[in-house]
């Protein structure tokens, strides 16, 4: 998930382990290690976007990573408090350990996929709950940073911390049964309106877990579909995307042609801009319902005899980013039209 919910919960379970023998000290390696993980995305600096995307919740998102870093990080911090001996070098191997497992751990419920079990080449993704989800975070933040300000021995600042770590956690259970009601929805809807599809996925949109979105593969088109849970009729509407894989036909096993396939799990169309072939990643959706702007395009371009994939993310001004939000929240009050661009 994002970085701010990767500190708070980095922060509480430093709280939680080792909070009362070193008081805030323990939240603030906590909210470190919490964030450590995430220090992969430097990648983008020096490596290729492929690469770049590949090596994204990898290694430092691993147990492996975890069981590693954590006696080495532990071993620094308790040199660097040798003095006051607070704690031992175990209690801060636990810290540093629980610390970075659970931001692993976490980003395995949104989309993207998590290597947890890395070398092996497996991603888990239960798309669950969106990488930015105020309704998980604020509450657990505030808590949190409240229980700043109490003495740790306070019994007070414990529960408050505590709290926090039971309302998120039984928040996300929330959005794995919305997940499934949301999923018993979409599929009554396409069969009562007689498609025939291979595979079916949905997920939450971005920063709720009320609109739900679903990608349908067909043999020809890749279909999107929206459902929010305060929409008055559970009637939906799919919106096709031609697949045109035909049209990478001849390049598909080209190196970073196939590995982008493979990060995509072949949820993806590919579109044509003049010359340019355009392979967008289906699995994080539209900007906006029917335009067929992807969150995710992949320019497939030609440098010095080999093909090369150069990744290109929207660009937001404040006037674009507010008009978005005012059409996502009508879209989640059940405005079914809010999300499609109108013609100015």
């Amino acid at each position: 998930m994002d970085s701010l919910t990767q500190v708070v919960l980095g922060a509480a379970v430093g709280e939680v382990t080792l909070g009362k023998k070193v008081g805030n000290k323990a939240m603030l390696w906590g909210a470190i290690a919490g964030t450590i993980p995430d220090l992969d995305v430097i990648g983008r600096l020096f490596l290729d976007d492929i690469t770049a995307q590949e090596v994204h919740r990898g290694f430092t998102h691993s147990l492996l990573f975890s069981v590693i870093m954590a006696p080495v990080l532990a071993w620094m911090v308790k040199k660097l408090y040798h003095k006051k001996n607070e704690a031992t070098w175990g209690g801060w191997t636990k810290l540093m350990f629980w610390s970075f497992v659970t931001h692993p751990l976490l980003d395995c419920h949104t989309t993207w996929g998590t290597q947890f079990f890395w070398p092996f080449d497996l991603r888990i993704a239960y798309n669950n709950i969106n990488v930015v989800d105020p309704i998980y975070t604020v509450p657990f933040l505030l808590l949190v940073f409240a229980a700043l300000f109490f003495k740790r021995t306070s019994r007070t600042r414990n529960l408050l911390v505590v709290w926090g770590l039971i309302l998120s956690s039984s928040y996300m259970l929330v959005t794995v049964a919305a997940k499934y009601y949301t999923k018993s929805i979409f599929e009554e809807s396409l069969r009562e309106q007689g498609y025939t599809y291979q595979r079916f996925s949905n997920k939450p949109t971005i920063g709720n877990s009320v609109l739900w979105t679903a990608n349908v593969e067909a043999t020809d088109s890749m279909y999107i579909g929206y459902y929010s849970l305060m929409d008055a009729d559970k009637k939906i509407r799919f919106i096709g995307h031609p697949k045109h894989h035909e049209r990478i036909a001849d390049i598909r096993n080209e190196d970073q042609v196939a590995r982008l396939i493979k990060l995509t799990k072949d949820w993806y169309v590919v579109q044509r801009e003049g010359d340019k072939l355009i392979i967008c990643d289906m699995r994080f959706g539209e900007m906006t319902e029917g335009s067929g702007a992807f969150v995710f395009s992949n320019y497939i371009e030609k440098q010095g005899g080999e093909y090369v994939i150069i990744r290109k993310e929207p660009e937001f001004d404040s006037s674009t980013m507010r008009k978005f939000i005012s059409m996502l929240w009508a879209r989640i009050r059940g405005d079914k039209d809010a999300l499609i661009l109108q013609n100015e």
